[in-house]
């Protein structure tokens, strides 16, 4: 596939996604996000992110966006992550740099190998973080003091929707770089 066609490609998921994401996993109503913020609207990916429809259109818009990074694997805090990761390292592997999956537990397992973080070996290895959707940015960085305790390099965090409710302002505060595919103008949403 030339360059053309992958880009066009590309917008064509871009806009297939965002269809979805508006059709399907736009909610209204009063919500209590994991951040115990209040919301009038509610935005579910994993709807989106378990869905044969929408999976593999956000592993390649997940990749594109993480493309200027030299990384070994993706991943994130369970449960949020674990769908999206699998989608980004499944469209890596037409790629010529293949990517690994891994997935951090909230809690260390209390049996077998007492792991945290599950799937590719990440210490000394540099890896993105991603999210579904982020109000405060909690759940990330809880992935990346978890990675940064495993050795592991953290670069960006990377979401598929951006609520713009301080989640960029805390992740860039650690001095990671911030990555949204989508954020409330693309959805036509006002910020909460």
């Amino acid at each position: 596939m030339n360059t053309l066609d992958a880009v066009t490609h590309l917008a064509e998921d871009r806009q297939a996604l965002l269809d979805l994401i508006k059709d399907e996993a736009v909610f209204h109503g009063d919500f209590t996000l994991s951040s115990g913020k209040k919301a009038t609207y509610y935005v579910d990916m994993r709807k989106l992110t378990l869905d044969h429809r929408a999976a593999p259109a956000i592993g390649r818009i997940m990749l594109d966006l993480i493309k200027g990074f030299d990384i070994a694997a993706v991943g994130g805090l369970t449960l949020g992550a674990d769908p999206i990761a699998n989608s980004v390292m499944h469209a890596s592997v037409a790629t010529d740099r293949p990517l690994d999956a891994f997935v951090v537990r909230k809690e260390p397992k209390d049996h077998g190998r007492g792991r945290q973080v599950e799937g590719a070996d990440i210490a000394g290895k540099r890896v993105v973080v991603l999210e579904d959707t982020s109000t405060t940015g909690q759940s990330a960085l809880k992935a990346v003091e978890v990675l940064r305790r495993e050795g592991a390099e953290v670069l960006a965090v990377a979401v598929i929707v951006d609520r713009k409710t301080g989640a960029q302002a805390a992740i860039e505060a650690e001095g990671l770089q911030w990555l949204a595919a989508y954020d409330l103008d693309d959805l036509g949403l006002d910020p909460q």
